[in-house]
């Protein structure tokens, strides 16, 4: 069994997951954001120049920075919908149904109302951070240098946007094989026997 409808009756609650409105989840994964940015940007920074994605700009030709950082913003704001787009596939193979999608201030995200096991809950988490990160990571060396950051900005963000999906990861890994876990889009709830 992937997911499931209806909660089996001599199941209970065990855990509550509230990425929104337990104060201290949500600092916490925020925390996590900016660690996994840091540990990504910092290093890179000693190694791969910036000033190539602004080239243009000191011989008064702008378009090419103007193009990069449009490129930049747009491919921001398409990342945020096509994670989200990810999780929705994955939600639709292991339940055969259309995944709904939801923003709150902080999130977006894909739910369901279905009921899933572990093993497809945690591959549904983590698939956009695995799918786009392994795109990014192919394109970050083959683009031109002067694209370089544009691209690994992206993966930034890919990365450190996760926070939420890896927190979830770790604090579901060790449940039971048939535990099922509701996810709402912010908030998750466990049921076990």
């Amino acid at each position: 069994m992937y997911a499931t409808q209806h909660l089996p009756p001599h199941y209970t609650v065990k855990l509550k997951i509230d990425l929104k409105n337990n104060k201290r989840q949500f600092y916490l994964v925020y925390a996590i954001s900016f660690l996994i940015l840091a540990v990504f940007l910092v290093p890179v920074c000693f190694f791969v120049p910036i000033a190539p994605l602004f080239e243009g700009l000191t011989s008064g030709d702008p378009l090419p920075v103007l193009l990069r950082l449009g490129t930049l913003c747009a491919g921001l704001f398409a990342y945020i919908l096509l994670h989200e787009l990810v999780h929705g596939v994955f939600i639709r193979i292991f339940t055969g149904k259309r995944a709904r999608y939801g923003f709150s201030l902080a999130f977006a995200y894909a739910y369901s109302d279905c009921y899933f096991a572990k093993w497809p809950y945690l591959t549904i988490a983590l698939a956009p951070v695995l799918f786009w990160g392994t795109v990014l990571a192919i394109l970050t060396p083959i683009v031109p240098l002067s694209w370089f950051w544009v691209v690994y900005i992206i993966q930034l963000t890919n990365l450190s946007g996760a926070a939420g999906d890896l927190y979830v990861t770790v604090r579901l890994w060790r449940l039971p094989r048939h535990a099922l876990i509701k996810d709402e889009g912010t908030a998750m709830t466990v049921y076990n026997t």
